[in-house]
């Protein structure tokens, strides 16, 4: 039987606000344990909620950023349940009226099609605290430092149809909050989170099937795999006779595979009512264009002007405006190198290449956009080759000198010298009198041979275009 998977995503963003959702406590990642929270966070009797209202213009933000609907007037709830690392015994969220409602994320595939795919809502929440079991033997130690750090919750419409899909959203929800500057979104440190929800169902049928959630996903890499993990599992259990349970289950990345946790909870379970202190919030026009105001120039927008102004391919100006911090690293190896498509072949070709092999953010670079767009300069005025320039480019990443200064240290000036490379090119063509022979009996490709071998002679500094050119005017005469 062909299968259809279905996939909806709970993506938890924490926003990067100084202060707590409701309460003044620091909200900073890598603080000792329990340093950060204070007597509301620690829910003693008493004490009052007071909500940040930076929490509420970064969801406001995000959710114009997506074209979703902002709700002028949006409530607190409390969703009850227990456990230890919550320790009001219930969190503050927003049920029924949310402050984000209906938008969309339009994604780039594999194969260059584009989806867009729905978002139901984003609504803001707060965090509860982080269980610790390494350290403890027998027992588990609870960090408060993350209880009531303000999260924005997004949820997709069941509309992804693959891991491949599932990613893409990810990547490109992942790009537009860290442009949008309300959050580091790092996944590693927990400031993104995925909980994955899996069905399959019969192809061509349209009644969903039976779901299961995969909790706490923390990589793009992971949420593939356990995708992949899962559909797997279910198709096995169906077509052995068996039905699936509706559950949250945890990926084990060692194993590759999901295993159980707890039956799913439905909303009944979590006894939700309206946060009793807590008015509604009501917000009007002036403060949503006020916000709109401010938006930044956004990853698609961007790539459209890319694509416009530079000249560039729509893969390259996806890659270079894949984040902010890479996209004006390009602008700046652009405005200084004075070409463009080469600043772009250099970022997306031997600078990507170097930040992948060492796993580095654009941001870690060795080479500074600056320097890059000197090395692109040179390379534009003819002062070095392509080929000195990619050795140039490896001496730069340990030697912190101006390109220019490495360039006349080392010697490494392209000779354009018309004189100079005359004589190069009659010692060849005196040296290879076969090879001269095969050209002028019309094997061109031979012409590649003759130009390698002045280039040899010249150690790569003369200028191939003027080397080409009189090889052919003298092979003709």
């Amino acid at each position: 039987m062909e299968w259809e998977t279905v996939i909806g995503l709970e993506v938890h963003v924490s926003l990067s606000t100084r202060s707590k959702l409701f309460s003044g406590t620091a909200s900073e990642f890598g603080a000792a344990a329990n340093t950060q929270a204070n007597i509301f966070d620690l829910a003693l009797p008493g004490t009052l909620p007071v909500l940040n209202k930076e929490a509420l213009r970064m969801a406001v933000r995000f959710g114009l950023a997506i074209g979703a609907e902002i709700s002028k007037r949006s409530v607190f709830d409390r969703k009850n349940y227990f456990y230890p690392d919550l320790p009001k015994g219930y969190q503050v969220t927003q049920l029924d009226f949310p402050t984000v409602g209906k938008g969309a994320l339009s994604i780039t595939l594999g194969d260059g099609s584009e989806k867009v795919i729905g978002v139901t809502r984003a609504h803001i929440e707060e965090n509860a605290g982080k269980s610790l079991h390494e350290e403890f033997h027998g027992m588990s130690g609870i960090d408060l430092n993350r209880a009531g750090e303000p999260l924005l919750e997004i949820v997709s419409e069941p509309e992804i149809r693959s891991a491949e899909e599932a990613v893409a959203y990810l990547k490109k929800l992942h790009s537009i909050v860290r442009y949008l500057d309300i959050s580091d979104a790092i996944m590693a440190q927990g400031s993104m989170r995925c909980d994955v929800n899996v069905s399959i169902r019969p192809k061509g049928e349209t009644e969903l099937g039976t779901r299961t959630e995969i909790k706490n996903i923390n990589s793009f890499r992971f949420v593939e795999k356990a995708i992949h993990s899962e559909v797997l599992r279910q198709q096995e259990v169906i077509e052995d006779g068996g039905k699936i349970t509706q559950e949250t289950r945890r990926y084990d990345a060692n194993k590759d595979i999901t295993t159980a946790m707890r039956s799913k909870e439905v909303e009944n379970d979590y006894r939700y009512f309206p946060e009793p202190d807590l008015l509604p919030v009501e917000i009007d026009d002036s403060f949503i264009e006020a916000i709109r105001a401010e938006l930044p120039e956004l990853p698609d927008q961007k790539q459209a002007r890319f694509i416009a102004e530079y000249g560039l391919s729509s893969y390259d100006a996806g890659v270079l405006t894949s984040s902010r911090e890479m996209a004006d690293f390009f602008e700046t190896v652009a405005r200084v190198g004075n070409d463009a498509k080469l600043a772009a072949n250099w970022v997306t070709g031997d600078l990507q290449a170097l930040l992948n092999k060492n796993n580095w953010e654009i941001t870690q670079s060795p080479i500074q956009a600056e320097r890059l767009g000197t090395l692109v300069a040179r390379i534009v005025d003819k002062t070095v080759s392509g080929k000195i320039a990619k050795s140039l480019f490896e001496t730069m990443l340990d030697d912190p000198a101006a390109v220019n200064d490495i360039i006349e240290r080392e010697g490494l000036k392209q000779v354009t010298d018309s004189g100079a490379i005359e004589k190069l090119v009659d010692e060849v063509i005196a040296n290879s009198p076969d090879q001269v022979q095969q050209f002028r009996d019309g094997k061109e490709q031979v012409l590649g041979y003759l130009v390698g071998q002045a280039m040899k002679l010249s150690q790569g500094k003369a200028n191939p275009g003027q080397v080409n050119q009189l090889l052919r005017d003298k092979l003709k005469t």
